[in-house]
């Protein structure tokens, strides 16, 4: 937790700040309603106090926890590969993505990566706008060759003003409204992933531990 704690306070000055607030107002509060509620009881103010102490402990954790992915995410944005890098360790249950991206860019290195789950197909495009319209049109297209009345959600993660941030992906996959089964995602990821033509990309790539090579 402290080494957790280290990288987050380099990246983010308001931690500490936010770590204190979060542990003193429960405290606060506790007390005040102990005082309130319990007058002349040491007893029960006591508890009311340990009460305060353990949300406040909890509150802390949960402050460092988010500021923390915030605060590694922010170190592989706009990277190649950080899309994939959050379907690989952040999807919420039921969902359904992989790291190795459906289209890719050569020259520029923009990408698209797919995720299928209750809210059915999203696409979610790595790098701007301008650059990623033509590869994401090309895989909702596949998509609709499904059939059925399969939904199919677009997302940006890029430079652009109104783009996802990073580290808010995986929330944002979660906001959208079901639309399918637990049977059905299992099929549509299977029928296209079968689908997909396979990249001449290595499995496995992750965007901070990538090197450039050197030649002899």
């Amino acid at each position: 937790m402290w080494q957790v704690f280290q990288m987050t306070r380099r990246y983010d000055s308001k931690i500490v700040l936010l770590m204190i607030a979060s542990f003193v107002i429960p405290v606060a509060v506790s007390l005040a309603l102990g005082f309130l509620l319990s007058p002349g009881n040491v007893l029960t103010i006591i508890l009311w106090v340990i009460a305060g102490v353990l949300g406040g402990v909890l509150a802390m954790l949960i402050i460092l926890g988010r500021r923390a992915e915030k605060a590694a995410y922010s170190q592989i944005e706009g990277q190649p590969g950080a899309v994939g890098a959050v379907l690989r360790s952040s999807l919420k249950r039921g969902w359904v993505g992989s790291e190795m991206p459906v289209a890719v860019n050569g020259k520029t290195q923009d990408a698209v990566y797919r995720a299928v789950g209750r809210g059915g197909v999203v696409l979610i495009s790595e790098g701007p706008r301008t650059r990623t319209a033509r590869m994401l049109e090309e895989e909702r297209r596949m998509v609709t060759r499904l059939g059925g009345s399969i939904a199919v959600t677009v997302i940006s993660v890029g430079p652009d003003a109104d783009a996802v941030p990073l580290h808010k992906l995986a929330r944002r996959l979660t906001r959208i409204r079901p639309t399918l089964t637990k049977a059905e995602v299992l099929a549509v990821n299977n029928r296209l992933n079968s689908m997909t033509k396979k990249l001449p990309i290595p499995k496995g790539v992750d965007p901070m531990k990538a090197r450039p090579q050197r030649g002899n």
